[in-house]
């Protein structure tokens, strides 16, 4: 939205600068995002009188000017036709910019002449396209600043221009009046009252409008009058300097004046030829099909249930949208019907974006006018047409009634402080709403018919505030809620979740956010794919399914940077999936995958490939971190998406799993072309129990003083026979002797036969009570012993 100064003072008597109303705009919510003054790039210049001009002694098209100036005479050298002694003149001295060329100005030399500025002309200071010659000024004093000289005798010239940005919910922003309402009611100054003056009628028109039933929510409205014996023709000077101003070109004055009050009060008019008009007009909705020339030049093709305004020979405007060029105004027009009408916000815009019109109307109307103001605005118009054009008007012809919009909410001065923190005295609330047009009736509130966004209480106090301005909020600490330390801000699954970030970030893993949509064929390798799971309208074909599993997403992402020549990658993320299509079908989940090896190459050779144990290992720490029991079963029986011989379940019983280590099936990595072998893991901290004790204090730390003993044993066992099976037998043998069970070799062939293997673990016994003595180790190692020989058949390797 754009305005000059000098119009919003047609409704504002003020004497703010614009610094001061642009800073009072923002500060009201009507930010501004431009401010073109032309007085900045004039402010330099000032007025000298010519007192000699003589015929340069070297070229025919030139004079040697002698010029007075404000700091004494100085010669110039002009080429103009009109440089002659007697004549006021704009000057630039040396060192001043000049717009129009582009130009700094310094002391020249013209074929051997000294020049000590120029006299301008007003193309070189972009007042207009004029450069036949330079500026003579009828008046003016010498060393008078030309902008001064401007300001008093050509304003338009020197008009500041201002364009805001109009939130959605401000349609009635979009006039100046709305806008000098504001600042009024800031106390920049008063608002002005223009009464409304109609043009007597003159005669009974015979022209009728009539509104189709099911037009009537569309076009609750319709006004207009007929004046005959117009001239139409150029526009008053006031008024093409105002449309240019604001970026619009005058056509001519029937068209002006609708563009003028269109910006002026927020009223979108629009002016047929009633000589081009056949019959009567009809507001209806297009049967679809029809076609119409609009004003714009183009040809549109109505659709079914658009509202058109028709003659009887069919389409002649696109309802509040824009005008058909076959019944547009033109210099030879004498006889108009002006209309003005109140359109749904909500149809018009499906028509303009249906059409894809954008039109000064149409941005107007779908965001709200003011539809008591419909009758009036046409009255305004009128009386101006009759008063410039000419020409006598009919009665007011009407269809349908002014849309009831009345409505009213409770002022409660003290939502003030609570709803924004300000302390405003009552009576300057309802001042301050009095001036923004509201109508007070004891403490309800009546809200004008030009504010469509003011809907509840809440809004009444926003307006106070607004109009306060929040720049003077002080910003207080809110009280606690409870007395003493505050509870904790995060839920428990939210510090566990937390917890496992860092973990494996401090792991060396980096975090992925993918997509939580994938494509059908990714999503089948994890067990997904289904209807219940597909996207009604996905954004593209590799995104058509909700994510069964996290892996889908990591897999991806490590394929491209192994196409990119990254081939060592730790990759994790924490985030949910989906094995359903309702809300509550999803489970959180956190996953990481290790890729290539666990190092750079060196010297020493200690970057070897990753490994199953390296994933089990950072499961059990990421675990931990979650607070997971230590002591838990590795189980086998997980997704076929697992190699089936190289991976394991983390459970806390059969039906407990906590996770998923292993690494992954070759097929999976083929299908998703991922290099491999690849070693991942899949957590589950939904599944961790919650801890008994919620506090925060930690149990005493116990230190044992007593010696430790440590014992090695080898047992040969059947091949297939799994390493932790025969370390939990042995842990269980004594459990409150044996401290920790570790296994330290594996050896399979040589003199142990075919489907044997030798496993050689570690026991500590720690002592509670009493050093150990050799016997009571011995009675220790033959429960070991029988533990495990029971457990998993093995014996002990001699």
């Amino acid at each position: 939205m754009k305005f000059t100064l000098s119009w919003l003072k047609k409704h504002l008597d003020t004497t703010a600068t614009v610094d001061e109303i642009t800073y009072a705009l923002t500060d009201l919510g009507l930010e501004v995002e431009g401010v073109e003054n032309p007085a900045d790039k004039l402010k330099t210049f000032t007025l000298a009188k010519v007192k000699h001009a003589e015929q340069h002694p070297d070229a025919d098209r030139l004079r040697v000017c002698t010029v007075e100036t404000d700091e004494g005479d100085k010669q110039i050298v002009c080429g103009a036709p009109n440089a002659r002694a007697g004549i006021t003149v704009v000057l630039a001295k040396p060192g001043d910019y000049v717009p129009g060329i582009d130009v700094t100005l310094s002391v020249g030399n013209i074929r051997g002449v000294a020049s000590h500025g120029m006299m301008a002309s007003e193309r070189e200071l972009e007042l207009s396209d004029e450069h036949d010659g330079i500026i003579e000024l009828p008046s003016g004093e010498v060393g008078q600043k030309f902008i001064d000289w401007l300001a008093e005798n050509d304003p338009a010239k020197v008009d500041p221009v201002i364009e805001i940005a109009i939130t959605p919910n401000r349609p009635d922003a979009l006039g100046v009046q709305g806008i000098a309402r504001d600042l009024a009611a800031r106390g920049l100054g008063t608002l002005k009252t223009l009464a409304v003056d109609p043009v007597p009628a003159s005669f009974t028109a015979d022209t009728k409008v009539v509104i189709d039933a099911d037009t009537l929510d569309g076009c609750p409205l319709f006004c207009g009058r007929i004046i005959r014996g117009v001239k139409n023709g150029p526009s008053p000077q006031w008024l093409q300097d105002a449309l240019r101003a604001i970026g619009l070109r005058p056509i001519n004055f029937l068209v002006d004046v609708t563009n003028f009050f269109t910006y002026d009060r927020n009223r979108p008019l629009h002016v047929f030829d009633m000589a081009k008009v056949t019959g009567d007009l009809r507001v209806h909705r297009a049967a679809g099909g029809e076609e119409l020339l609009a004003l714009d030049g183009k040809t549109y093709a109505l659709q079914p249930g658009q509202m058109v305004i028709s003659d009887a020979k069919g389409p002649e405007s696109i309802a509040g949208i824009m005008g058909g060029e076959e019944t547009g105004c033109t210099d030879e027009t004498t006889d108009v019907f002006v209309e003005s009408a109140y359109w749904d916000p909500i149809q018009i815009a499906y028509t303009g974006r249906a059409l894809k019109i954008n039109s000064d109307a149409r941005y107007r109307f779908e965001r709200g006018v003011d539809p008591v103001f419909t009758p009036e605005g046409l009255e305004l118009a009128v009386r101006m047409i009759v008063d410039h054009a000419g020409g006598e008007a009919s009665e007011l012809i009407q269809a349908g009634a002014v849309p009831d919009t009345s409505r009213a909410y409770k002022l409660d001065p003290a939502r003030v402080i609570s709803l924004v923190g300000m302390e405003i005295p009552e009576a300057e609330q309802r001042q301050t709403l009095t001036a923004l047009g509201f109508r007070l009736e004891g403490n309800m509130a009546y809200v004008p018919s030009w504010r469509p966004d003011v809907m509840g209480e809440a809004d009444l106090v926003e307006e106070v505030a607004r109009i306060a301005s929040l720049t003077k909020l002080e910003g207080k600490p809110m009280r606690r809620m409870d007395p003493g330390v505050p509870k904790p801000i995060l839920s428990p699954m939210q510090r566990r979740e937390r917890a496992a970030r860092r973990t494996a970030a401090a792991l060396g893993y980096n975090e992925c956010v993918t997509y939580s949509f994938i494509d059908k064929a990714s999503a089948t390798l994890f067990a997904g794919g289904d209807d219940a799971t597909m996207l009604a309208n996905p954004i593209s074909a590799d995104m058509s399914h909700m994510r069964p599993a996290l892996l889908p997403g990591l897999l991806q992402a490590a394929a491209r940077n192994q196409a990119r020549g990254f081939m060592d990658l730790a990759l994790f993320e924490l985030g949910h999936a989906f094995h359903g299509g309702e809300p509550e079908e999803q489970h959180l989940m956190l996953s990481g995958l290790l890729i290539g090896k666990t190092g750079p190459k060196d010297v020493h050779g200690t970057a070897r490939a990753v490994d199953v144990f390296d994933v089990k290992a950072d499961a059990e720490a990421i675990l931990a971190a979650m607070g997971a029991p230590a002591k838990t079963q590795i189980l086998r029986g997980a997704s076929d998406w697992w190699h089936p011989g190289r991976h394991g379940m983390i459970c806390l019983g059969p039906k407990k799993v906590l996770g998923v280590f292993g690494e992954l099936h070759p097929k999976v990595l083929k299908a998703m072309d991922v290099k491999g072998p690849a070693v991942a893991f899949t957590l589950w901290p939904q599944e961790i129990p919650l801890p008994r004790k919620t506090g925060a204090t930690r149990p005493a730390l116990v230190l044992n003083d007593l010696q430790a003993v440590e014992r090695d044993f080898a047992f040969v066992v059947d091949a297939q026979v799994a390493a932790l099976d025969l370390m939990n037998a042995a842990a269980g043998a004594d459990k409150a002797l044996i401290a920790d069970v570790r296994l330290f070799d594996e050896f399979i062939g040589g003199s142990l036969g075919e489907g044997k293997k030798s496993l050689a673990i570690t026991v500590r016994l720690q002592p509670t009570d009493s050093t150990l003595k050799e016997a009571d180790i011995e009675a220790v190692g033959k429960k070991i012993i029988e533990k495990v020989e029971k457990a998993t058949g093995g014996t002990l390797r001699g």
